[in-house]
């Protein structure tokens, strides 16, 4: 497992469009931050490839944590979601 503080250092491309493809987009892309409302990009109408371009370029787009174990993603945390896929 791998941990990343995307205040610090961003995950890989490759990484960001990994999680994508094993969840669902909308999961892990944080339409309702600041950041995204400081970025004006609701006005973008962004498609699925519009945002994991711009979770590319700005990762506090990503909501979090995003925990990856296994071949399987978790976005946001629930303890019973925990319990049940790590214990």
């Amino acid at each position: 497992m791998d941990f990343f503080d995307t205040k610090k250092e961003s995950p890989s491309p490759h990484l960001i469009q990994s999680w994508c493809d094993k969840t669902n987009i909308d999961l892990v892309f944080n339409s309702r931050g600041t950041k995204y409302r400081t970025l004006k990009l609701k006005e973008l109408n962004l498609d699925d490839n519009g945002k994991i371009d711009w979770l590319c370029k700005e990762p506090m787009l990503l909501k979090r944590p995003i925990t990856s174990f296994n071949e399987k993603v978790m976005v946001g945390f629930n303890e019973e979601d925990y319990k049940r896929e790590f214990l």
